[in-house]
């Protein structure tokens, strides 16, 4: 006789099973749903405040003037945006190219040695570790022995706080790469530094780039580093031996002074670094983003 398979149904327990697992599925949607909601709530809410304040600070004599005397309309804050050009520019020079080799080295020759777990440990410390514990750290380094602050002691500490960002992104990137290409490479007789530097850096070429930028942007709005190292200057100073003004630290002096003049060029400067971020972020996005192919 021919076998008979009946299905059986499902006890009452497990009925109840079934509807205790689709009901707590739904309070932690609607839980996820509504934290993500207000994140971008507040985001947006962030974004109309400092542009609709900042709008009115905007002009031509804001990016061309120096800022005027305490109490006295007027002026801009042009010393700070070109300082903070110059700090960023030389905290790049400095602590990429040290980011991409820490990175290279953990992601192509110490992948398992007990060397590179040391340095990722180290890396994964300096990840977390807050601005301010940098600040004073090279305060002690170099402010300190130097005699006084300086633009050079405040790029090595956005390069500092650069540095792992990079390390982090270039190893990721790197061993995405698949090994069957640097087999290729080496195969047909290319030396190592060559395998990496022309086939593993040319295909995460797009990785690489966004790891830049996202640690750039990560330290375009840094204040506390600056306070310790750079400070501030109400004049032209270009000299990285000196102190230097920035954008930050002038956001936050202008902030915590009684002129409503000065109030409003700090929220001029806030809508200034809030565009930057957001434009470096928005690009190292589109340069991430998987490319499909059509």
């Amino acid at each position: 006789m021919a076998e008979i398979r009946c299905a059986r149904r499902p006890t009452v327990s497990a009925r109840r099973s079934i509807r205790g697992r689709k009901a707590i599925n739904g309070i932690v949607t609607i839980t996820a749903g509504s934290a993500a909601l207000l994140g971008l709530v507040m985001l947006l809410w962030i974004l109309y405040v400092v542009l609709r304040k900042g709008l009115a600070a905007i002009n031509w004599s804001f990016f061309t003037s120096l800022p005027s005397p305490p109490g006295e309309a007027g002026g801009g804050i042009v010393n700070a945006l070109v300082g903070t050009l110059i700090i960023t520019a030389v905290a790049t020079a400095m602590g990429v190219p040290v980011g991409m080799l820490a990175g290279t080295y953990l992601a192509e020759f110490g992948r398992e040695g007990r060397f590179a777990d040391l340095v990722r440990f180290v890396n994964n410390i300096l990840i977390g570790a807050p601005s301010i514990v940098v600040g004073v750290f090279v305060y002690t380094l170099l402010v300190v022995p130097m005699g006084g602050f300086s633009g050079i002691a405040g790029a090595v500490a956005l390069a500092i706080i650069m540095l792992p960002v990079v390390t982090r992104t270039t190893e990721d990137m790197l061993k995405l790469v698949p090994d069957s290409l640097r087999e290729s490479a080496l195969a047909l007789g290319a030396p190592e530094y060559k395998m990496i530097t022309q086939v593993a850096f040319r295909a995460a070429k797009g990785g690489l780039i966004t790891g830049v930028m996202l640690a750039v942007a990560r330290v375009s709005g840094e204040t506390a580093p600056l306070l310790f190292t750079t400070l501030n200057s109400p004049y032209w100073s270009l000299a990285l031996d000196k102190p230097m003004a920035n954008l930050t630290v002038t956001i936050f002096n202008y902030a915590m002074s009684p002129y409503s003049d000065w109030q409003e060029k700090a929220w001029g400067a806030s809508l200034l670094i809030t565009t930057a971020v957001l434009a470096l972020n928005l690009t190292a996005r589109f340069l991430a983003r998987e490319r499909r192919p059509r």
